[in-house]
């Protein structure tokens, strides 16, 4: 078993495990939500509250180790593999983080949770944006429009542009955790703002290739 996927367990196991710990020491009914000003404006019951991120983790694992095999394109994501990997690791660790953070505030920790989560947010948004370049022409990794799929010229100049946009998110999501007043919209604005340019961009990029 490769390094990455036992520590992906691992990280796993562990968020099954602290659930298990704090049962106990848990309201009935805990914060699960936060709104843009990072008050609480949701709940959930402590069971949970404390094992659905932990089975939404587990499940998301076993959908990214799943969907390789059914991408009609697969021998072009294992050429870019050990970064697939490496993307699956970040999320996990991305979840982790985000669950305990929500341990911690129902722990009575006080925080702004948004800007707390805006480190977490950048480096995401960045190491997506840097595989880029990586990423092979596959049905369930990358910027995928019709356009982008159904040449590999568009979908290589599409991940160019848009990995350097999507890092250039990371940076002003990264913002967010100096600014947190304005730590929502530094993460929103600027990555649906790529992804729509990106999007429109594929388009016309396809346009261009056929004539």
């Amino acid at each position: 078993m490769k390094k990455t996927n036992i520590l992906i367990i691992a990280v796993i196991l562990i968020s099954f495990a602290i659930a298990l710990y704090l049962y106990p020491s848990m309201p009935e009914q805990m914060a699960s939500h936060w709104n843009s000003k990072g008050e609480v404006d949701g709940f959930m019951s402590k069971f949970w509250g404390l094992f659905l991120m932990p089975i939404v983790t587990l499940g998301m694992y076993l959908l990214f180790i799943f969907l390789p095999k059914i991408d009609p394109l697969k021998k072009n994501i294992e050429k870019f593999r050990k970064y697939y990997d490496a993307l699956i690791l970040l999320i996990i660790l991305f979840m982790f983080y985000t669950y305990i953070l929500t341990l911690l505030w129902n722990l009575g920790y006080r925080f702004g949770m948004t800007q707390a989560i805006s480190p977490a947010m950048a480096i995401l948004f960045f190491f997506i944006g840097f595989i880029m370049n990586k990423l092979e022409r596959n049905w369930f990794v990358g910027i995928r429009t019709p356009w982008t799929l159904s040449s590999d010229i568009v979908w290589k100049k599409t991940h160019e542009l848009g990995g350097k946009l999507f890092m250039f998110a990371g940076i002003l999501a990264f913002l967010g955790a100096f600014f947190p007043d304005y730590a929502i919209w530094l993460i929103l604005v600027p990555i649906l703002a790529v992804t729509l340019f990106i999007i429109v961009y594929s388009y016309f990029e396809y346009r261009r290739v056929k004539k």
